[in-house]
């Protein structure tokens, strides 16, 4: 079976549920599979939560749906798309997933939590989920009716920023914008794990490295950027966010960066964060900026 035909029959499948779990979104759209998506993980064991809100081992994509919360401000008519991190081993869903979208939706923009398969060194396979969520949204795809926004953009943590910059420089369908919390861009010195999982740890080469440190992908064609972080991240270096950025203004693109002093990494929605109210303030100035 070609990949046509598994692509429109996935769309057949695809369907809305009700969650297993209810983490306050509107509806969840099973994405697909590794049995139906274009290609696979490889992964044939159960997904686990080790801890709670961390999920590994995932093989099935689906985007968790909050419409902006039309009673409390006006819709924006913004639609964003959010990855949350886990070095591409597993999904921190709570403080880089699901608060995320609440706070959004809270204030006028649409959101969707993309719970994206692993890749187990088979680097399409979280690009090509995200691809597909962006289509969803935008009502490209059937399935998230009461959601679907004309303008689209997408947010990442860690290496769900490495995801949202990867859509936004080499996916096939780009979003309009998009949001990078402390991401993972660069292999070196970057996150060796995440680019380890990434492209397999036996298979990277010089030249895959190269490759999916996004910094060396930036054209013109790349969406403007606000990009995150804290100056004492051990974790994922800030050189990460200079480089992406410093290749966005080389090619005209419209960016801005906040550098926090202190925080370290993946502090998220987490409220011992002390900056917490300042990047809210950055992001929805930035968002507004970016409608006008």
């Amino acid at each position: 079976m070609n990949r046509t035909v598994l692509f429109m029959l996935s769309l057949l499948l695809m369907s809305v549920t009700a969650s297993a779990q209810d983490y306050g979104q509107s509806a969840t759209v099973r994405i697909w599979d590794n049995a139906t998506a274009p290609h696979s993980n490889g992964i044939t064991t159960p997904e686990e939560e080790p801890e709670p809100n961390r999920i590994a081992n995932t093989s099935t994509a689906e985007l968790f749906l909050y419409p902006a919360d039309t009673a409390q401000t006006p819709d924006t008519g913004l639609g964003i798309v959010i990855c949350p991190g886990g070095g591409y081993s597993r999904l921190a869903i709570d403080h880089e997933g699901f608060q995320i979208a609440r706070w959004l939706a809270a204030n006028g923009i649409t959101a969707a939590v993309l719970k994206y398969r692993m890749p187990n060194g088979h680097p399409e396979v979280p690009l090509e989920d995200a691809e597909q969520a962006l289509r969803l949204l935008r009502g490209e795809v059937p399935g998230a009716e009461g959601c679907v926004c004309e303008k689209v953009g997408i947010m990442g943590f860690s290496a769900g920023g490495h995801l949202a910059a990867y859509a936004s420089t080499m996916g096939a369908v780009r979003p309009d914008f998009s949001l990078l919390f402390y991401p993972v861009i660069t292999s070196e010195p970057g996150h060796q794990g995440s680019f380890n999982n990434l492209i397999g740890k036996e298979r990277r080469t010089a030249e895959s490295d190269a490759r999916y440190s996004l910094e060396n992908q930036v054209t013109a064609q790349t969406p403007p950027a606000l990009l995150l972080l804290s100056d004492d991240d051990k974790s994922v270096p800030p050189v990460s966010s200079t480089r992406y950025y410093n290749a966005l203004k080389e090619h005209g693109i419209r960016a801005t960066m906040h550098i926090y002093p202190t925080g370290g990494h993946g502090w998220g929605f987490r409220d011992n964060f002390r900056y917490k109210a300042r990047w809210q303030e950055a992001v929805l100035d930035w968002l507004k900026n970016f409608e006008e």
